[in-house]
């Protein structure tokens, strides 16, 4: 693998490695296998493939405890495209952590492709991160001492793929992002929306179920903001699930259903478009053509 490079000012510091085996300790967990949970369907018939039940968290610290989120109820249908929306310190980021175990909850259920899977210890969830969730954060979290290639192929290598299936892999998200002759460039050698392109390569590499996106414009001006709402809606037009946590209302427009999210609760759940396709000038369509 390709190291060094010459240190940028604007680089990132040195984000972990796409899946860290330390146990985490903010809550009990257990490998013990759960029984499949009755099956819940949607109005269409199709099983969610994300379901929380009761899903609470609590962040202690010195202060008075901070209720993130409380006792939310949740799913999300295969191939759908969610946007959890709300103000500064709602709890949407926890909410996502949650549901990708990045936290433990402190009560509540989580069920993935009808498997519970609250109750796993860090090391099961690092496997079911690197087969089945990927994961885009709002600083990109690349490896500064990894080439672009490097940091994309690192978790298809971690999920068993060959060096050869791992680089094509790698080759063919790059190409269609459009970092073609960027493989050997570090993160810090790049603008902002660069880096959160190889973000979502990384996170896209091993083809997961679901894909989680925390503010992943956040950081970006606006340009970057569109090229990542253009690239997120053409995966989800191919069947990709995907749910986004964003405050901002251009990025939400994409999604076929947006949840709003307030004092660690759900305030509103809406399906945009009675969940068909919107027409030409309406949804992802209409708001890439806003000005800057």
């Amino acid at each position: 693998m390709s190291h060094g490079g010459t240190p940028d000012p604007k680089a990132q510091p040195p984000g972990p490695p796409p899946e860290p085996d330390a146990p985490a300790s903010d809550a009990p967990a257990s490998d013990v296998s759960e029984p499949d949970a009755p099956v819940a369907h949607s109005a269409s018939g199709v099983p969610p493939l994300l379901r929380a039940v009761g899903l609470t968290k609590t962040h202690h610290g010195e202060g008075t405890p901070v209720h993130a989120v409380r006792d939310v109820d949740l799913s999300v249908q295969p191939g759908e495209f969610v946007a959890v929306t709300g103000p500064s310190g709602a709890g949407k980021s926890t909410l996502l952590h949650l549901l990708g175990g990045l936290q433990r909850p402190d009560s509540g259920e989580l069920w993935l492709d009808g498997k519970r899977v609250d109750t796993y210890r860090e090391a099961r969830w690092a496997v079911l991160r690197r087969r089945s969730i990927g994961i885009v954060f709002q600083f990109f979290n690349l490896v500064s001492n990894l080439s672009v290639a490097d940091n994309v192929e690192l978790p298809a290598l971690l999920a068993g793929a060959s060096p050869r299936a791992a680089r094509d892999s790698r080759a063919d998200l790059l190409a269609e992002l459009g970092l073609e002759g960027k493989e050997r460039s570090m993160p810090g050698e790049l603008s902002g929306g660069e880096q959160q392109r190889v973000a979502l390569a990384r996170a896209l590499v091993n083809h997961p179920a679901l894909l989680l996106a925390d503010e992943p414009a956040g950081s970006l001006d606006s340009k970057g903001t569109r090229e990542v709402l253009r690239l997120l809606s053409r995966f989800h037009q191919r069947g990709q699930t995907i749910l986004l946590v964003t405050h901002d209302a251009r990025m939400a427009s994409a999604a076929d259903r947006v949840i709003s999210f307030f004092d660690g609760r759900i305030a509103d759940d809406a399906a945009l478009g009675g969940g068909r396709r919107r027409p030409p000038g309406g949804g992802v369509s209409g708001v890439l053509e806003l000005k800057d």
